[in-house]
Order: C-alpha cells, then sequence, then structure tokens
C-alpha cells in the first residue's frame, strides 16, 4: 500500500479478534455512523444519502462524527456507507426513499443480462476507496477503521426484491424455481465483493464485516445449501489475494443474523475471525459451540437503548457475565442501533462496557 497512515494507539479490537485477552472488551456498534446523530441529520438536511456515500470529504465527517463524540469510549470506527452500493456497482438502480427501493428489480433470470458483466470496482466504488484512505488519515491512530459489504444471500434478496421484504417471497421464489440461476448469481455477487473487500483493506482498511442480515430467513439446509458457499468464497478469496500481494490479512467478521443454528459450521468451516451474535442466542452458549475457534461480537437488543440508565446497566452487566472474560469478545448490539436512540443512552451503554467487561478480568 502507498499511503502512510499514522500509527494506531489503540489495538483492542484488533487483539480481540485474534481471540486476545483485553483490558476491556472493545467496543462499537453497527450503524454507529448514523441517523440518531443530531450532528449527522443535520448534513442530511443539504445532503441525500447516497450523495455522502459517494462524495469522500462527506463520508469521512460522517464516519468520525461518532468517534469524535464518544472519544475514548469507542474502539473502532465503520466506514460510512451502505451494502447495496455493490448492486450499484453491478449495474442496478438503487433509490432511498426513505427505505431502499430498486426501481427495476430481477423478475426473472433472463434479468441477470442487465448486470454488467464486468465490474471493475475501483471504477465503480473508487469513492468508498478514497473515503477509506481519507478517514483512515482523520483518525490519527486513534481506532481502528472498518470496511464492510453486503452477504451475496442479502443482496441478491434486495436485488430481486426491489427493497426490503417481510417475507422474501420473490427472492425464496427464486431459489426454489431458479436454483442453479440462484448459485450462479450468489456467485457473481460474492466475486464482486471479494474485489470489493481487498480494494477496501489496500485503502486503508484494518478490519472487514460481512452483514448477512436476511440469514435467518433460511432455513438450515437452504442457508447451507445458498448462502454458506458464497460467504466461504468470500472469506477464502480476500485471503488469498491480499496474501499473494503481500498484504497482511485483517480480522474478517461474519454477522449472519438469525443464523444462530449455523454457529458449529461457521466456526468451524466458513475462515471468518470473528462470528457476529444477534439477540436472540445466550452468549454462553455460543461460546460452548464455537469454543476458541472464533472470536464472538454481540449482542445487546438494541431496543434495551429505549429502556433508561438502569436497563441498559442492567443488560450490559448481564451481557459481560455471560460472555465472561474480556477474551475473544467485542461488545456490540445485537443489530444495528436504531435512529430514535438518545445518543447519551448510548454513551451510557459504552461506558458500562468499560465498567463491567472490566471488572470480568480482575
Amino acid at each position: 500500500m502507498d499511503q502512510c497512515f499514522p500509527p494506531l494507539k489503540n489495538d483492542l479490537l484488533l487483539r480481540a479478534a485474534k481471540g486476545e485477552k483485553t483490558e476491556h472488551a472493545p467496543v462499537w456498534v453497527m450503524r454507529q455512523a448514523g441517523r440518531y446523530l443530531p450532528e449527522f441529520r443535520k448534513v442530511r438536511e443539504s445532503h441525500d444519502f447516497f450523495e455522502i456515500c459517494r462524495t469522500p470529504a462527506l463520508a469521512t465527517e460522517i464516519t468520525v462524527q461518532p468517534v469524535r463524540r464518544f472519544s475514548g469510549l469507542i474502539d473502532a470506527a465503520i466506514i460510512f456507507s451502505d451494502i447495496l452500493v455493490v448492486p450499484q456497482a453491478m449495474g442496478m438502480e438503487v433509490l432511498m426513499n426513505p427505505g431502499p427501493e430498486f426501481p427495476e428489480p430481477l423478475n426473472t433470470p433472463e434479468d441477470i443480462q442487465k448486470l454488467r458483466t464486468e465490474v471493475d470496482v475501483e471504477k465503480e466504488l473508487g469513492y468508498v476507496f478514497q473515503a477509506l484512505t481519507r478517514t483512515r488519515k482523520e483518525l490519527n491512530g486513534e481506532v481502528p477503521l472498518i470496511g464492510f459489504c453486503g452477504a451475496p444471500w442479502t443482496l441478491f434478496a434486495y436485488m430481486v426484491e426491489g427493497g426490503g421484504s417481510k417475507t422474501l417471497q420473490k427472492a425464496k421464489t427464486w431459489l426454489f424455481k431458479y436454483p442453479e440461476d440462484s448459485k450462479a448469481l450468489l456467485l457473481r455477487i460474492a466475486k464482486v465483493c471479494v474485489d470489493y473487500l481487498v480494494g477496501q483493506v489496500k485503502a486503508g482498511a484494518q478490519f472487514l464485516q460481512i452483514f448477512d442480515s436476511w440469514a435467518g430467513e433460511l432455513s438450515p439446509h437452504d442457508f447451507d445449501m445458498f448462502s454458506f458457499p458464497s460467504l466461504r468464497f468470500i472469506s477464502a478469496g480476500v485471503r488469498e489475494r491480499l496474501s499473494a500481494e503481500g498484504i497482511a490479512v485483517p480480522p474478517m467478521t461474519l454477522f449472519a443474523k438469525g443464523a444462530n443454528y449455523a454457529l458449529a459450521s461457521l466456526a468451524e468451516n466458513s475462515g471468518y475471525d470473528v462470528l457476529g451474535l444477534d439477540w436472540c442466542v445466550d452468549p454462553r452458549e455460543a461460546r460452548r459451540i464455537v469454543g476458541d475457534k472464533v472470536a464472538l461480537q454481540g449482542n445487546m437488543d438494541p431496543s434495551v437503548l429505549y429502556g433508561g440508565k438502569q436497563a441498559i446497566e442492567d443488560a450490559v452487566r448481564r451481557m459481560c457475565a455471560e460472555f465472561g472474560e474480556s477474551k475473544g469478545w467485542i461488545a456490540n448490539l445485537g443489530h444495528g442501533i436504531t435512529p430514535g436512540v438518545d445518543p447519551e443512552d448510548l454513551r451510557w451503554f459504552f461506558e458500562c462496557v468499560h465498567k463491567y467487561s472490566r471488572v470480568t478480568t480482575q
């Protein structure tokens, strides 16, 4: 890499991802750069969502906002972007009104022909790489910078459904009616994800997370059949590509929301260093299942942040006790923070993690 970045002052996240014992559990939250912050909403008053994603200076500002606000309390920044920039790079139009909308979704396998046969990620997603490099320098080594992408099954579902869905009827119809076409499209998406993640590391990302937000909508059999192979393809592909170029492979986290039935196989065979947990699994059970094969991340219910300080403190204390000593654990929510949260309640969450995860190591 050509960039000369400031030395990292806080490596708790990276050490925990390797399974090491840390002074306290490193903590960050999914969607920590976003709508719950008044400073973010101020920027949104004059810029639309994807304009911010595509403007490196704005993406950097949004990424750094929570680090600035909660300085000394959070242990990572995650680049401000969206998982749906990958479908955009593949040639699909995506709008945010206010949720994601695809004016021309993939209705049948014939529609795959509308996608670009080859995706030049530098050309299509170079703005993310520029934002990563700029942000890494702006952080001045205060915390590591996380890059990410959506998992192929989750992206596939959006591309077919045309937006969010409670049933994923169209996407599942594809899987069962056109299984081979579905597998081919999932692999095609996975190849773009590999290129994209490799580019993010070269641009400055120090940690990678793959979001399979709709993993839990699949049965165990269908997860193994359709999602797991593409997830494994990504982890193996990123490692191979970076290693071949002599670039250190950063820790990689897989957050397969709702797929707690797959923890054993994911820990054994997926190729990820960290598994993210939603709030519907007991951390003690998760640790029993995965052993020391992977680190864990999670998993307080995000809605607890609406319950007031006592509820937050009680939940954090319990979470810290359930995860045990601060070894191989990254504290987080069990899904993304939601827009109505008071930033001061999130601050209290961070403070409680510092307090109670530190206590467990004594």
